[in-house]
């Protein structure tokens, strides 16, 4: 069973939002001690998410990156921390977490990776919070810390391997990765198909190359940042070959087809998201409804994309895209993440619907 810390090992320690709304909770002592994690003041954007479990998986994903992540479930650590097997990065991205409870182990990983804790927030008036008002810049600090009048703006880099690697060397023809803030789960579940897996930086030219096939994965920030991974995939699109975008990929794809995105009012994060799949040549399914994992904070705008391209899955709790396909070309993208980890595992055959198209255009 996990071990939760009692009032007498906290130190008081605030959330402030941008709007000045502010949020009391304490810093567990062992989260405090490596770096004086207490005496700082730690800034992001302040998001939340809805999974029960999976924290580990969430934290350990780059798209979290400049962010303060808020679990709207109230215990946060009850089955403990895992080894490297099942995180999603080598670090936790976030800049902060936020919970009501918190487990020892769960503080003490934190502490080690010298990531700020506040426990005891009323998380559930601060998810409803932002549900209402919308996402926005929050600083983790001390009571006692100096109180500021402007916020630090959070700082987002991309994140993303400095040069390519090959996985499954054992296999001549090749798909490549787009990394952008990879998750390793997708990275897992290529390696599954009897393909080399060339993963690359997000702005590589891979277009001079072979290839069978393309992977655009997900990853922090606002996707018109990544002009470099736009302008490839727009060069990419036209050689007419199979290309499947995971989240951000999604985006990237819409923008170098020439669609427009938006900022979401606050995301989707959470691992119960419903989306309605619409039929067409690349999924011949229509109506079906798949519970999904999801991390993003944009979405495409429809209005926007060209007439050779459509919606392929939608949203079922505010009707936003989830997916987009080209009528006539081997390209699609979904917003969720079909290799799940942490979540449901509904729509990890997409990874075996992209196997049979590069089959087909071989």
């Amino acid at each position: 069973m996990a071990i939760c810390y009692s009032v007498r090992s906290l130190k008081k320690a605030i959330l402030t939002l941008s709007d000045n709304t502010i949020y009391h909770g304490s810093f567990p002592r062992l989260n405090f001690a490596k770096r004086n994690l207490g005496g700082g003041v730690f800034y992001g954007e302040v998001v939340f998410t809805t999974g029960m479990t999976g924290y580990i998986e969430s934290l350990t994903d780059p798209s979290y990156s400049g962010q303060i992540l808020v679990f709207t479930y109230p215990l946060i650590g009850n089955y403990g921390v895992q080894d490297k097997s099942v995180w999603e990065s080598d670090k936790i991205h976030a800049t902060g977490v936020v919970v009501s409870e918190a487990s020892e182990s769960f503080a003490n990983w934190l502490r080690e990776q010298n990531v700020p804790l506040i426990t005891g927030v009323d998380t559930r008036a601060l998810t409803k919070h932002i549900r209402s008002y919308g996402t926005m810049t929050g600083e983790i600090r001390s009571t006692k810390s100096e109180i500021r009048n402007k916020f630090q703006i959070p700082k987002f880099q991309i994140i993303s391997i400095k040069k390519p690697k090959l996985y499954n060397e054992q296999f001549k023809k090749t798909i490549v990765a787009v990394d952008c803030g990879m998750k390793m789960n997708i990275l897992r579940e290529l390696m599954k198909l009897p393909f080399r897996i060339k993963r690359v930086p997000h702005d590589y030219d891979y277009t001079g190359e072979e290839y069978a096939g393309v992977v655009i994965s997900n990853g922090p920030g606002d996707p018109v940042d990544y002009q470099g991974a736009i302008r490839v995939t727009r060069s990419a699109m036209r050689q007419n070959k199979p290309m499947f975008g995971i989240c951000l990929g999604t985006q990237i794809m819409a923008l170098a087809a020439g669609a427009r995105t938006y900022k979401l009012k606050f995301g989707h994060r959470g691992h119960n998201q419903p989306v309605r799949a619409i039929s067409n040549f690349q999924f011949p399914i229509s109506n079906n409804c798949f519970i999904t994992s999801q991390n993003h904070g944009y979405a495409v705008d429809e209005k926007t994309l060209p007439k050779d391209w459509h919606v392929s899955f939608r949203n079922l709790n505010d009707g936003s895209v989830e997916g987009i396909a080209h009528k006539t070309k081997p390209l699609f993208a979904v917003q969720f993440h079909p290799e799940a980890c942490p979540g449901p595992t509904d729509t990890r055959w997409l990874f075996q619907q992209f196997l049979e198209i590069i089959r087909i255009y071989e």
